[in-house]
């Protein structure tokens, strides 16, 4: 259960309870949001289960990397970083620890890691893209739900650029880990969905 998890994490720093849970009870609010379908604590359970090891960096951004996600703007990790360095602060966290998951926030931006365990977190956020089929379509419709406020073309043309961009790495995941368990598969589907999004815009 999350909120356990978050809870046994803190601990190691604080033991304010009442801070603990307004703080958990503001990122269960965050990712219970309305206008989420992915970005949710489903998400966040996810990555826990498909990281191969955890550490209190690694925990920690997992429950503050989307905690500020609005589709309209384009700084949502670095403002998800500055709610958690003031959080984590809060906490007493050690300003070393606090800098690194600061670090590893921001990358998710980008996706360039710069830390062996930077790069297994950022590998489990994209995890999903290597998921089986039906997991992978319900995915794709939980992000178009995200996105609704935007029309079908509109929605399709950025769609496909996120897809072609990923298909142009020449690696999508870096660790040897998610490389070798998720790549074949995980352009596998995104052929399928960017063949499906140029057949269907044709139509439109």
């Amino acid at each position: 259960m999350l909120k356990v998890k978050f809870t046994k994490l803190c601990n190691n720093f604080s033991n304010d309870k009442e801070l603990i849970l307004k703080l958990w009870q503001e990122i269960e609010e965050a990712y219970s949001q309305k206008n989420r379908h992915y970005h949710t604590l489903k998400h966040l359970e996810y990555i826990y289960s498909e990281l191969p090891k955890l550490d209190v960096v690694t925990e920690f951004a997992i429950f503050y990397h989307d905690i500020i996600y609005d589709v309209k703007r384009t700084d949502n990790e670095e403002q998800s970083a500055l709610l958690c360095k003031e959080r984590l602060a809060n906490l007493c966290v050690e300003p070393s620890i606090i800098k690194d998951v600061v670090t590893l926030i921001n990358e998710t931006k980008t996706h360039n890691p710069s830390t062996t365990r930077n790069t297994l977190f950022l590998d489990a956020d994209l995890s999903i893209l290597g998921g089986g089929a039906d997991r992978y379509i319900s995915y794709t419709k939980q992000i178009r739900k995200e996105y609704s406020i935007f029309s079908q073309s509109d929605y399709y043309i950025g769609r496909k650029k996120v897809l072609k961009h990923f298909l142009a790495k020449e690696k999508i995941y870096h660790s040897d880990y998610f490389y070798n368990k998720y790549e074949t598969i995980a352009r596998e589907n995104i052929k399928k969905e960017l063949y499906f999004l140029e057949s269907t815009q044709k139509h439109l």
